[in-house]
């Protein structure tokens, strides 16, 4: 795989189809990924190819483009293109930077959160079965991924009771003196006590492994001859016993069309679509078992068919996670060869063994599986579009109470948060048709030397920030301007706020302050805006409880950060101060004093006497806090 620039960039002020073309004169016809530029170096699009110039080409031809990509290719100013040695290779590529840059033109996955795994962690005598999220990086044999926290719990909980293994920490096993109440409720063997020997507690690892790697029969047939051996030979607790992790084993293993008998390794993923917008449900299978399932609403155009977009989502999906040997889908995906290939070289990277198989499955339980994926897929959606929609009629009412010209795409609300002016914070949440856009939320910690309690100070200096670097990089008017600014205050607030809104020249921008009632009772808020007297909403109108979530989430918003900035001051203690005090020998001296002013009230000797603290440290601790001691008296 090769970048080359001297291949792939034009420079300049031109734009549009002359970049395209210009960057064709030296475009390679090997497999790659090509990349289309903005005015801010910011991705517009990203494409795979088997021949470069021969894709890139069709971009030029702009009578033969939809819409959308028309507006695409008068947006680029750059290409770049970087060469693979195959087009599975640049299927991969693709995915991981779509994932990454996530591109305007592109059918985005916006999926940033880790799965959760089940380790049996193998670097102790005893190993340890846990929850794993993130980076794979103790010694062990990992199972996943889940699709939540509450799906790994569930079968954590069922290892328990069935294996018996202990999920305590090393430092905590090696403190125990006697069983825990895990022991006591028969969901541990308790080893941290010797009630169960090594060699027994390494054949119960093995017994689970065995039935996570897919082999539960052959587990519950070997429990069934040792509770069988044990009423022969008249150990009737044990037998009970084994009867009861039996019973465990069978309800974990219970069948149907949840936990498919015929599955083993397989991710079911079935696509929905209804006015343009589309629902990916995905389920996980490993060993026969149902690892929970998750939906997902892919970002795109209403003009992509629901297997695009699933191709699409299952290439970003794998990009971070090793896919399954088998993928059961409800639509039948374009290059769908390309995207087995592409699969199968990931698990071969990952030193996987086997291909990657991707069926539409006919009959039988498979289908049954992915139509019962399909059918939740469809529920989903269907209840996200219904919440959309009562989203956007309170938009539309907000429209008509301020006198907007449409419907609110993008509502920031600001809020302020400090004691007496220290750590003093601003915040800006957003809003808009999906409801809060926590992605977009932003803290300004407050730079100014106020006056304790000038909150007017303080929006100005957030504002005046705010939308001074959104016109330095040119955003007015784009997706991440305001239609609607909410501000939490009276007719003071919003004077300060117009003032700085028309030194900056902003003039398209709706401006409300929302100031508490009588009491500060809620329900009896007074709106302040340009152009009409303050006034009030009736007691239970849902546009008044609509404005009233923006704003207490604003206020949740600004306490939080208020709360973390002041935590983190805390930490920073006058011990910083002193010379030759770093992280070790402070946390040595505050573990020993309990506090910093315990240290600043200790005597000389006692200093000496602290563990970590040599003779000279002491000395120079006490001289920072008593300024008339000498240091070399």
């Amino acid at each position: 795989m090769t970048s080359d620039p001297s291949h792939s960039e034009t420079t300049g002020k031109l734009r549009g189809v002359t970049v395209i073309e210009q960057a064709l004169e030296t475009m390679p016809l090997s497999p790659g990924v090509y990349r289309m530029l903005d005015a801010k170096d910011e991705a517009l699009y990203v494409g795979k190819a088997k021949a470069l110039r021969k894709r890139v080409v069709a971009y030029t031809k702009i009578a033969a483009l939809p819409e959308r990509l028309r507006r695409m290719v008068s947006e680029t100013v750059r290409m770049e293109i970087i060469t693979t040695h195959t087009e599975a290779e640049a299927l991969l590529l693709e995915a991981n930077l779509i994932k990454r840059l996530k591109p305007r033109y592109n059918i985005v996955l916006r999926d940033d959160k880790s799965y959760p795994w089940l380790v049996l962690l193998e670097d102790h005598p005893y190993p340890q079965i846990t929850r794993n999220r993130g980076q794979q990086t103790r010694k062990g044999s990992y199972y996943g991924p889940f699709a939540s926290a509450w799906a790994v719990n569930q079968t954590l909980g069922a290892m328990q009771r069935v294996f018996l293994l202990r999920s305590c920490n090393d430092s905590v096993f090696a403190n125990r003196t006697r069983p825990c109440l895990l022991h006591q409720i028969k969901r541990c063997s308790a080893p941290c006590v010797g009630r169960v020997s090594e060699a027994e507690y390494q054949a119960l690892v093995d017994q689970a492994r065995s039935f996570l790697g897919g082999k539960a029969g052959r587990v519950q047939e070997q429990l069934a001859r040792e509770m069988e051996q044990a009423a022969e030979t008249l150990e009737f607790e044990r037998a009970a016993a084994l009867r009861d992790r039996i019973r465990g084993l069978t309800y974990v293993q219970g069948s149907g069309v949840i936990n498919p008998a015929s599955i083993e390794d397989a991710d079911v993923i079935a696509g929905h679509q209804i006015a343009g917008a589309t629902c990916i449900q995905v389920f996980f299978i490993r060993g026969g078992r149902n690892n929970g399932n998750r939906a997902f609403y892919p970002s795109h155009t209403k003009a992509e068919e629901t297997a695009e977009v699933m191709a699409a989502f299952v290439a970003q999906f794998y990009d971070d996670k090793p896919p399954p040997p088998l993928l059961l889908l409800n639509h039948e995906l374009p290059e769908q060869a390309l995207l087995t290939e592409a699969l199968s070289l990931k698990r071969e990277t990952l030193k996987l063994r086997g291909k990657v198989e991707i069926a539409m499955p006919k009959r039988g339980e498979k289908l049954a599986v992915v139509e019962h994926a399909a059918m939740n897929a469809r529920e989903a959606l269907e209840r996200r579009l219904a919440e959309t929609a009562g989203q956007g009629k309170l938009l539309e009412a907000v429209a008509t109470l301020f006198d907007l010209p449409g419907p609110p795409s993008r509502i920031e609300v600001y809020d302020n948060s400090h004691i007496m002016g220290a750590n003093a914070y601003g915040v800006m949440i957003v809003s808009g048709a999906d409801g809060f856009d926590k992605n977009a939320y932003r803290k300004f910690a407050i730079k100014s030397v106020l006056t304790p309690g000038d909150d007017f100070a303080m929006m100005r200096e957030v504002l005046e920030r705010r939308f001074g670097r959104a016109l330095r990089e040119g955003q007015e008017g784009g997706p991440s301007w305001p239609d609607l600014v909410l501000i939490d205050g009276g007719a003071g607030q919003l004077s300060a706020a117009r003032a700085v809104l028309d030194e900056l020249g902003v003039s398209d921008v709706k401006l409300v302050a929302i100031a508490k009632g009588p009491d500060r009772d809620a329900g009896r808020e007074w709106f302040h805006t340009d152009g009409k007297p303050a006034f009030q909403l009736p007691p239970r109108d849902p546009v008044l409880y609509f404005l009233q979530r923006l704003r207490d989430e604003a206020h949740r918003f600004a306490i939080t950060t208020h709360r973390a900035g002041r935590s983190k001051a805390l930490v920073t203690s006058e011990l910083d101060e002193i010379s030759g005090i770093g992280p070790g020998r402070k946390r040595a001296l505050l573990n020993h004093f309990g506090s910093a002013r315990g240290v600043k009230q200790a005597g000389l000797a006692d200093l000496e006497a602290a563990p970590g603290i040599s003779r000279e440290t002491a000395r120079r601790i006490y001289a920072h806090f008593h300024p008339g001691f000498s240091q070399t008296g």
